[in-house]
């Protein structure tokens, strides 16, 4: 239960679907994503603790103290981004594993009995990255995503969720804990904390995100021979929509509006065809709804402008609308104070990036803390955080997991919910 085993277990992690350059590329439910699993699974098995798989893959290992108690989750995600880095969700699994390892040490030498029982979450899916929506696993468990919809979902192979998790092992058909509260540490992916000199950020809400799938169908023809006005080129419609994208965002403040488009699919994709069909993703966050709302309006209204001066059919889809967060101010206040004992410098912030809390945080009182993430970058192989940061920051989880399984959001605002998965 040393740091340094800590260590150890995270960096050994780190080479399951390492790349060149020291990042990983360990997307959901591929082969490198089941060893990932099968480790979490070996980790807990050896020390005795229950395994469950629920039905749409995740993977909780169960410490029980009271048979009849309802469960403190805490967790995150062991799936990347294609060339990702190493930290983003799995720092977050590792280190949920060594604080329930010394969180049941402590109950079982003091002899006191938690008032819950503690479970480690490794969340299915919650890059989005393979398969569309993001956070997918929480979201099922939490009610938020219907689940046979999830396992309809399908990869630009064709591949469904179903499929792709039986493939590895993981579809399970076992009940989620009975959840009373969660807990989640992670890597920063902004600057905020590394600019201010500080190592813990108590989260108390998230920004409002929505993302538009687009479609735009046109006509397949010859790149060389057809004439320039006789072209429908989808392509290029496309790429008149990204800069949209992009250009919504000077019409507020800098930084009230982020934007971008990460996702583009084109066909026939050849060098010598006219596109007839391309799909793009764009994802739009900020933590005022209304910008979001007026930015998206704007997109709208841009985009069937353009389909009607080039004669092209538009599709607009809204989908994976996330509402601002907010965490309970007693978890907030716990994640400040157990810093503070610690002798750690931290303050309170938001989050711009989705996490699994923010489901999780639908449905019990949830915890989200972050340490730095070294010059604000992730979802690339150059994401960074040093083995100090992370070492402080499972000393804060262990101590923040320690006070609520002796129930320090109790009595909890919401009731004990049953995972739906």
């Amino acid at each position: 239960m040393s740091s340094q085993a800590f260590l150890d277990d995270f960096h050994y992690v780190a080479t399951i679907g390492s790349t060149p350059r020291h990042g990983v590329d360990r997307q959901a439910a591929t082969p490198d994503d089941q060893r990932a699993r099968d480790w979490f699974t070996a980790f807990a098995q050896e020390r005795g603790w229950t395994v469950r798989v629920d039905s749409i893959g995740n993977v909780f290992a169960l410490i029980t103290f009271r048979p009849d108690a309802p469960f403190i989750i805490v967790g995150s995600h062991l799936d990347s981004q294609p060339l990702g880095g190493r930290f983003d969700g799995a720092y977050g699994v590792i280190a949920a594993l060594h604080a329930a390892e010394r969180v049941e040490k402590r109950a079982t030498e003091t002899g006191e009995c938690p008032e819950f029982n503690l479970a480690v979450v490794d969340w299915f899916n919650e890059e989005g990255g393979r398969f569309a929506p993001s956070i997918m696993g929480s979201s099922v468990f939490a009610g938020i995503k219907d689940r046979d919809e999830m396992l309809a979902v399908r990869d630009l192979a064709g591949t469904s969720v179903a499929e792709a998790l039986t493939s590895i092992g993981y579809l399970g058909s076992d009940d989620g804990p009975e959840a009373a509260g969660y807990a989640e540490i992670h890597i920063e992916q902004g600057r905020v904390l590394e600019r201010e000199g500080l190592t813990i950020g108590a989260v108390d809400s998230s920004w409002y995100t929505q993302k538009l799938d687009i479609e735009v169908n046109g006509e397949q023809s010859h790149t060389g021979a057809t004439a320039m006005a006789d072209r429908h080129d989808a392509l290029l419609a496309a790429a008149k929509i990204i800069s949209m994208v992009h250009d919504v965002t000077l019409d507020f403040p800098a930084e009230e509006l982020v934007s971008s488009v990460g996702q583009l699919t084109v066909e026939p994709n050849s060098p010598i065809v006219v596109a007839r069909h391309a799909r793009l993703v764009a994802d739009l966050r900020s933590n005022s709804p209304e910008i979001v709302r007026q930015a998206r309006d704007t997109l709208r209204r841009q985009i069937a402008e353009l389909a009607e001066a080039s004669g092209l059919a538009v599709n607009v889809r809204d989908f994976d609308i996330r509402e601002n967060q907010y965490y309970p101010e007693p978890g907030v206040e716990l994640t400040l104070g157990v810093a503070a004992e610690l002798g750690l410098g931290a303050r309170r912030m938001q989050t711009m990036a989705g996490h699994d809390s923010v489901a999780m945080n639908r449905i019990v009182p949830s915890v989200m803390i972050f340490i730095p993430s070294e010059g604000g970058v992730s979802h690339c192989e150059r994401e960074f955080t040093s083995d100090a940061d992370m070492v402080a920051g499972l000393d804060v989880l262990s101590e923040v997991v320690h006070r609520l399984v002796y129930g320090a959001l109790a009595p909890s605002p919401l009731p004990a919910v049953q995972g739906r998965a």
